[in-house]
């Protein structure tokens, strides 16, 4: 007896949505194997004797990881498909950081750490592309929406798990949290994930989509000045508040913490509105105008030492996230089923790269004109992006 091909009409809407939390999951439980390691330093540097320097390497190095191995991930999930790109990319996270979590030598977890971020950049290309491949074009950016939630999710989780286990029992300790979260994922995508179909090669979908058409270029410049203004919200709210607002660090951390769950929740928002004006390109062109908007005035009020300086860091910190699913989104639906892996890999390796310039480049700003100019020329950034956002969609899945 023949078994039907897999399509959106044979597979109902309760699986499509268990797709989606098991995908969420697996990309909060990379989030925790990338992110978690920097909640040790204070443990390396008291417990083992690491320089804050050596401590800050170690916890770099799945971050590090992710970034080198994404391409690579992209080409293997087109080729073989998001599935095996989980299992596989999973359970050597798992793997792998259950040896950083047994080892005592430095150069050995380091090494660790790296790997299981490499390992775990398969989710970075994979959640997403099953999530767009499973649900149809009218409810892709709120599925989006939700499954970008999962890095904000992954780190808070990591910051009251492997903080906390690294202050009380060390490292060793700490770190089997990745291991065991990556263990978990890997069960649940082995029980719950299907490959979403997709067309064979013969039927088109299969030819390079950067080849003559400036589209996705076009998506990842936009993303990439997009990051910016997002990692100087994310980088420096905190020690901006305590040091030239004179906030208490616990108080200044609970509203840092409030503004990512906001920032979160606008994802799903914002993800729910592309699907209802039936494009991503005109949200995030609203995204890139709000986010320059509200850097400018966040820039002005700290500049004019007005209270309301603390409300606008907040809404920076939401809108500033709020891009990612759209381009995202975008980057898969152009792509198509043969491409968007590789696409998706570039997609977020350009990110990464912005993303790691942005502390240090502001840090040495602030110190030269302060947290208000450094703020308000963050407001640069998406004034460039706007006009680079394409003025149509193009799908082709």
């Amino acid at each position: 007896m023949s078994v039907p091909p897999l399509d959106p009409t044979t597979v109902g809407p309760a699986r499509r949505w268990s797709i989606l939390v098991v995908s969420f999951l697996a990309q909060a439980a990379s989030a925790v194997t990338a992110h978690g390691p920097a909640f040790l330093i204070p443990a390396l540097h008291d417990r083992r004797g690491l320089s804050l320097a050596e401590a800050g390497a170690v916890a770099a190095a799945p971050t590090i990881g992710v970034m080198v191995s994404l391409i690579a991930w992209g080409l293997f999930v087109d080729r073989h498909g998001e599935r095996l790109t989980l299992l596989i990319g999973l359970a050597g996270t798992a793997g792998f950081a259950a040896l950083a979590a047994t080892s005592r030598s430095t150069p050995v977890l380091g090494a660790c750490l790296f790997l299981a971020g490499a390992a775990a950049a398969s989710t970075n290309v994979a959640s997403g592309r099953v999530v767009v491949g499973w649900f149809p074009p009218h409810r892709r950016g709120l599925a989006m929406g939700i499954r970008q939630m999962a890095q904000p999710v992954g780190v808070g989780v990591a910051a009251v798990t492997i903080a906390v286990l690294a202050e009380q029992h060390g490292v060793s300790t700490a770190l089997w949290v990745p291991a065991a979260a990556a263990a978990l994922a890997v069960l649940l995508v082995a029980a719950v994930v299907l490959d979403p179909p997709r067309a064979s090669p013969r039927q088109g979908q299969a030819a390079n989509p950067y080849v003559g058409n400036r589209y996705l270029a076009r998506i990842h410049s936009v993303s990439v000045l997009l990051v910016v203004p997002q990692f100087l919200a994310w980088t420096f709210a905190l020690v901006w508040l305590t040091d030239a607002r004179g906030w208490s660090a616990g108080a200044a951390g609970a509203l840092v913490a409030v503004a990512q769950i906001l920032g979160a929740l606008g994802r799903i928002g914002v993800g729910q509105i592309s699907d209802m004006v039936g494009s991503r390109m005109r949200p995030l062109r609203w995204v890139a105008v709000a986010a320059a908007v509200t850097m400018g005035l966040l820039g002005l009020t700290a500049h004019l030492d007005w209270s309301v300086a603390v409300a606008l860091m907040v809404v920076a910190t939401v809108v500033t996230v709020a891009d990612n699913g759209l381009a995202f989104t975008a980057v898969a639906e152009s792509a198509g089923p043969f491409w968007s892996g590789r696409a998706l890999g570039v997609q977020n390796t350009a990110q990464f790269l912005a993303a790691s310039l942005v502390p240090p480049l502001a840090g040495l700003g602030i110190a030269e004109i302060g947290y208000p100019a450094v703020f308000a020329l963050g407001a640069l950034f998406p004034i460039i992006a706007a006009p680079l956002v394409p003025r149509g969609d193009r799908r082709t899945i």
